[in-house]
């Protein structure tokens, strides 16, 4: 029999690039590739890039760098470059580093297959395009193996608002939504092997419209028997239409969970990213999520250090997230995407920018621990999904996304239990079934 070939991926950034690394290594599976978390075993390797992190570009060569010995040592070894840089970069990347054979943008991954017939007959490949056709249309269909209890699942990329500090609408393109029939076909499928929880995809997730609003896919979704929790992400503000704000009060599957980025608490500034919502606006939204639902957790992302941010700006930034209190936070310091609108504004003072990232990370911090011990004492329900560290220990996800370590636990992976939080660690909670 012929030995099956080894496919290593390494994965960058956001939810959406793990769910497309899945995708790229099924489409390759149906030419004779098992994946490998090995890169030394591998006889393709598949850098699945992210553009959003600070010099992300630069990252990605210098991985190339470190990858050339095996190239050499192999020169059968194929080495390819997928995702948001691959879009970005192009050609420049097999020009900067000629180790590399193949280079895919995340609009056209559907077409590996070809590209690695290509590369194997002794040719490079690049293919960077915006295809007319439906990448989902043209992949194969999953395997029926067995899956984790818990799936991302994209259901719509790129973006039209064009945030001045944002590469996604140049590397992910415009906004376009899989049709909802389609999306309710994959979660059946992941539900027959297993799956109990999907997470919905989206650079701009809640803007959906194929076919339905995102709102009514979430409820069509709780109507597929077998599947118990619905999450989405990523949110933009102005598309939290009345209906999905409802669909968080009446669709139990539907996680009291929401993260939803506002990334400053001053107008003057949001204005300058071109976030098109005020502070205002975006607390008044928050308080009518919270009317609909009242145990909601809400987690957001952040930019300090933005172009013209004055102490007064900050400030403003700070005063917001004490009155939001969120359960989980992400922020970042500035650092520019070649291209877009803000890329060639005087920049913040660095250490300023640090500062201020210091102390807005220590303000999320005391909150987020605050909130979690608040948890101590209650139940919650946990999709169990791993075995823990310890003997007879489980881990899982309760509905408000916290990540919960069950002593002494009798459940099976893919089981909901139900469970009293004991304690609140740093990063996660220590309970009991009940």
């Amino acid at each position: 029999m012929t030995q099956p070939k080894k496919l290593f991926i390494k994965t960058y950034g956001c939810q959406m690039n793990v769910y497309d690394s899945e995708r790229m290594a099924e489409s390759l599976g149906g030419q004779g590739y098992v994946t490998t978390d090995k890169a030394d075993d591998a006889d393709m390797i598949l850098l699945n890039t992210c553009h959003i992190r600070e010099k992300a570009a630069e990252k990605v060569y210098s991985e190339l760098g470190r990858l050339k010995p095996l190239k050499d040592a192999r020169p059968d070894l194929k080495i390819g470059v997928a995702g948001c840089v691959a879009q970005a970069e192009g050609a420049e990347i097999m020009r900067r580093q000629p180790a590399v054979d193949l280079v895919v943008g995340p609009q056209s991954y559907h077409r590996l297959p070809e590209m690695e017939a290509k590369v194997r007959s002794g040719q490079s490949a690049l293919d960077t395009d915006f295809p007319a056709e439906d990448k989902f249309d043209h992949l194969k269909s999953r395997p029926k193996a067995k899956r984790a209890p818990a799936a991302f699942l994209t259901v719509q990329e790129g973006c039209d608002k064009f945030c001045a500090f944002c590469v996604v609408p140049y590397t992910r393109g415009a906004e376009v939504s899989r049709p909802a029939e389609k999306v309710l076909e994959e979660a059946r499928d992941l539900v027959e092997r297993g799956v109990r929880e999907v997470t919905l995809l989206g650079q701009n997730v809640n803007a959906y419209h194929g076919g339905m609003t995102l709102a009514d896919l979430i409820r069509a979704l709780a109507k597929v028997d077998g599947l118990e929790r619905i999450r989405y992400t990523t949110s933009h503000p102005n598309d939290m239409g009345d209906d999905l704000i409802a669909a968080h009060g009446e669709v139990p599957e539907l996680m009291p969970y929401l993260h939803l980025p506002v990334q400053s608490g001053s107008d003057h500034i949001l204005k300058r990213m071109n976030r098109s919502h005020t502070a205002e606006s975006y607390l008044k939204l928050l308080e009518r999520i919270r009317e609909a639902r009242p145990d909601i957790l809400l987690s957001g992302d952040f930019i300090v250090g933005f172009p013209e941010e004055s102490d007064a700006d900050f400030e403003a930034t700070m005063e917001l997230v004490r009155q939001v209190r969120y359960g989980y936070a992400y922020s970042f310091k500035y650092s520019t995407r070649p291209g877009t609108p803000a890329a060639e504004r005087p920049l913040v003072d660095p250490a300023v920018a640090d500062d201020r990232l210091q102390r807005l990370q220590g303000l999320i911090t005391q909150h987020q621990r605050e909130i979690q011990q608040s948890m101590v004492g209650r139940e919650v329900s946990v999709l169990v999904e791993k075995q823990g560290r310890l003997p007879g220990q489980m881990l899982g996800k309760s509905e408000y996304l916290h990540a919960v370590h069950i002593e002494n636990c009798t459940a099976a992976i893919g089981d909901i239990q139900r469970v009293r939080v004991t304690e609140a660690k740093t990063n996660s909670l220590a309970a009991v079934q009940v």
